[in-house]
């Protein structure tokens, strides 16, 4: 059988939200799931090899939640776990995904908000887990970085601000890390979700 995108709400998730986080690995160790089936702070620094040992058990929570709703979905997919500084990262890796995805990538940061709250309902704290799938992100990235590049130039060249359009957290940080490295322009954020949006602006 076929999921559907309404699938998606048959996870049991009763804890109240957290805030969204973005960024991206590329992943290191694989698990196969089965058949079928802006920017939050970075929390305080503790023993590093506890901190990557509690990273590595929020990856395991995060696996076990979506190797079930992969099933409800009935989905095939691979689930690759990392951690990448302070965060957990997994990524879910197979054909035939893009209903995980959806429309510029709103059901992925839905699905990404879900699992951090499962991690939250067993660890007790806050997740700032960041999860792919099929590779979205990476590839988002990538057109991301060439778009901003594009845009810094005329906003060089013309002297005059340029507004985006309206991006999800995680595609506005790869925008504004971008502009955090070029001369001569910076950005910010304006606007509500889901309309929020990056202005590129004259630095002077």
């Amino acid at each position: 059988m076929t999921g559907s995108a309404s699938d998606l709400a048959a996870a049991d998730i009763t804890v109240s939200g957290v805030e969204q986080a973005d960024g991206l690995s590329t992943p290191a160790t694989s698990r196969p799931a089965p058949p079928g089936g802006e920017d939050s702070p970075a929390p305080p620094a503790v023993n590093g090899r506890q901190r990557i040992a509690d990273l590595e058990q929020e990856g395991e929570i995060a696996a076990d939640y979506l190797e079930a709703l992969l099933d409800i979905v009935d989905l095939d997919g691979d689930l690759d776990l990392d951690v990448e500084g302070e965060r957990a990262v997994v990524a879910v890796v197979g054909d035939g995904l893009d209903l995980l995805v959806g429309s510029r990538g709103e059901t992925l940061e839905a699905l990404q908000e879900l699992t951090r709250l499962a991690v939250l309902q067993k660890t007790g704290v806050r997740s700032r887990l960041m999860l792919d799938v099929g590779g979205h992100r990476a590839r988002r990235r990538a057109e991301l970085r060439d778009l901003a590049t594009a845009v810094a130039e005329r906003v060089k060249a013309g002297a005059r601000p340029e507004k985006l359009k309206p991006m999800t957290p995680f595609e506005r940080k790869v925008v504004h890390d971008l502009i955090a490295t070029i001369d001569g322009v910076v950005s910010e954020s304006e606007g509500e979700e889901p309309q929020r949006r990056v202005v590129v602006i004259p630095a002077n």
